[in-house]
């Protein structure tokens, strides 16, 4: 059968396409996309394009809708996740690397593979009772940091932004200090003696300024994506003997989409407050115009693959 997906543009833009499925072959499951969550790397795409063939989408949720010979462990209208589900209606995948998730609240509620990546970074900051961490940029992820670490016995929770809104939000998460980093003390912040660092901006100054503020004998966690070719401050983090780590999804200590899933039904990260626009298939150009120009109050958009209709005309990345 036929059915939609999207193709990024080799040299930006996206496209909603029509692609064939066959029917699940042993071992496979047929999945009814769900909803998917809009990536920084699918914005970066749009934005710049690939050298490679970019995934239609990494961040989806599904439902069973026919069972492959020999699969025991699912059945119709199971709600299930695993890396590699993107934004295409139907798609066959092996039962053995699908995860369930439960049937509850709405299914843009269930982005689990952003929060998988949070554990990851929670992970590499080896935390004890009563340190002291900064969270440096306060978007999507770095509000889940705030939100998760809100709940854990630390004695000083930074939250570092440039958007009033954003700042509100970390307060209201938890965090007992915000700083605004446009006009922040440095100085102020240095007192503090944060214990770890974790830069999520992905940005030149916000590496600098994430240096300067952790305490001496400290921690860096490099968690956001500093795009091409950055600098780092060598005579502070040699002089002060900063620990520095990398927290990107492939730093994974462990599996972490089991411990996401837990915090996610405990209420330890909500994504509701933080997904500021749900779209049908048929708009998710737009949306990207809206994540790549940072309009709208775009904080993190969700595809409601049950809402996809009609194809749009492809969209150019912006100038």
């Amino acid at each position: 059968m036929k059915c939609k997906s999207i193709r990024y543009g080799e040299k930006g833009g996206v496209e909603v396409i029509d692609v064939e499925v066959c029917d699940p072959r042993p071992g496979e499951v047929q999945l009814k996309a769900l909803a998917c969550g809009v990536c920084a790397w699918d914005v970066h795409v749009f934005k710049n394009g690939s050298d490679r063939a970019a995934p239609p989408g990494h961040e989806g949720i599904a439902e069973v809708t026919r069972i492959g010979a020999g699969v025991t462990q699912f059945k119709e209208g199971d709600w299930v996740t695993a890396r590699g589900l993107g934004f295409t209606e139907f798609t066959n995948f092996p039962a053995g690397q699908l995860i369930p998730i439960p049937q509850i609240a709405q299914p843009e509620d269930w982005i689990v593979e952003p929060v998988s990546c949070i554990v990851t970074g929670i992970d590499h900051c080896a935390m004890k009772s009563g340190d002291r961490i900064a969270v440096l940029g306060c978007g999507f992820m770095g509000l889940m940091f705030v939100q998760a670490l809100g709940h854990s016995l630390l004695d000083r929770l930074v939250a570092i932004d440039v958007d009033p809104k954003r700042m509100e939000m970390a307060r209201a998460f938890g965090a007992t200090d915000v700083h605004d980093a446009r006009s922040c003390d440095v100085a102020e912040l240095q007192r503090i003696a944060c214990d770890t660092v974790i830069d999520c901006s992905g940005d030149q100054k916000g590496l600098d300024l994430a240096s300067r503020i952790v305490r001496k004998g400290g921690r860096l966690n490099l968690f956001g994506w500093n795009h091409g070719v950055g600098n780092f401050p060598g005579d502070i983090w040699h002089m002060h003997g900063l620990t520095v780590v990398n927290s990107s999804p492939n730093s994974a200590l462990r599996d972490t989409w089991l411990p996401a899933i837990s915090l996610m039904k405990r209420k330890l990260i909500q994504l509701r407050p933080l997904v500021s626009h749900v779209v049908p298939l048929g708009d998710y150009a737009e949306l990207l115009s809206k994540a790549a120009n940072r309009t709208d109050g775009y904080l993190k958009g969700v595809v409601k693959l049950a809402d996809s209709s009609v194809h749009p005309k492809p969209i150019p990345a912006p100038e």
